[in-house]
């Protein structure tokens, strides 16, 4: 029996991924399931991208505008809707084609979850009070001389999820990195096919630059503005452009030093991407040409999954 196939595009923010998804699933006959972590959240349109109305219409999105700011949400109910919204793709006969840069959610869908190990009150406040006193690079040494493989895919200043590592190790004794890798992921039941926009870096950075800035035109002061008026949750508060731009409103300075803030953690933000895409060998890399249209891109996309061979090189 033919397995069914799931499709992912990926890549840095700003590298097109969003408008290239769209010419793509309709190539493949595809329902695009965000994979971003802060689009998930409604209110939150102008910061995070998120594709116009107009184009979602072109083709049903899943997953977009599905909780308040206020709510927390994690990898793990993340994993739970982007599974039911494949159901919902596949009963209409069509390709679920996940597309974003959040490379935990994509780890949650393909890789699936470890077993859920209980938070330690005790343990967390020690560690919490070491990064306090100490720093976030002192807990960062110590969890790269327990588990290397989990610090090269946590970010440095990441402190929350380097404290979630070492909880995990010193309640358990074992790596978070080795039960990480006991998942059971989609490959047994489905066909994955996973592919990464690559746009030369210095160009990327550029096209970032011209988003803050259009962002900036259609809105986003006032967005953010909107947004502070209600308590965000954890997750919420931390999207680029938040932090900035509270500086910006509490007078520490300029708006112009926001906006250069939100381009500078932009890229920042884009560089881990990368990282963690560049890790996981099964992502196939779709070079992205600086005037390539989305179509084009498309185009190139298709014919990579094509040349996967095997089940991928029949018709969509």
């Amino acid at each position: 029996m033919l397995k069914k196939k799931i499709v992912f595009l990926l890549g840095p923010t700003g590298v097109g991924k969003s408008a290239a998804a769209i010419n793509l699933a309709k190539k493949i006959n595809a329902g695009i399931v965000s994979c971003d972590s802060m689009q998930v959240y409604r209110k939150m349109n102008i910061i995070t991208s998120k594709v116009t109305p107009a184009q979602a219409k072109e083709v049903k999105h899943y997953l977009l505008n599905i909780v308040d700011p206020g709510k927390e949400y994690n990898a793990a109910q993340y994993r739970r809707d982007a599974l039911a919204a494949c159901d919902k793709i596949f009963r209409q006969g069509k390709i679920p084609l996940f597309v974003g840069g959040t490379g935990l959610y994509y780890s949650a869908v393909v890789d699936g979850l470890f077993p859920a190990i209980p938070r330690d009150r005790r343990i967390r406040a020690r560690l919490e009070k070491q990064a306090k006193e100490k720093g976030g690079s002192y807990l960062f040494r110590k969890l790269l001389r327990i588990d290397c493989d989990a610090a090269g895919r946590i970010h440095p200043h990441d402190t929350r999820r380097v404290i979630r590592a070492l909880e995990v190790y010193l309640k358990t004794g074992r790596r978070i990195s080795e039960l990480q890798r006991e998942r059971e992921g989609l490959s047994k039941e489905y066909l994955v096919a996973a592919l990464g926009l690559d746009l030369e870096r210095n160009l990327l950075y550029r096209r970032i630059d011209e988003r803050v800035d259009a962002m900036f035109e259609r809105g986003l002061v006032c967005e953010v503005k909107k947004l502070l008026k209600d308590r965000l949750s954890l997750t919420a508060r931390h999207s680029i452009g938040i932090p900035e731009l509270k500086g910006y409103f509490a007078g520490r300075y300029d708006l112009q030093e926001a906006r250069r803030l939100i381009k500078r953690n932009s890229r920042h933000y884009a560089k881990r991407q990368l990282t963690w895409f560049r890790n996981d060998g099964r992502v196939r890399w779709v070079e992205v040409g600086d005037k390539d249209s989305p179509e084009k891109v498309a185009a190139r996309s298709y014919r990579a999954l094509k040349s996967l061979g095997g089940e991928w090189k029949k018709r969509f």
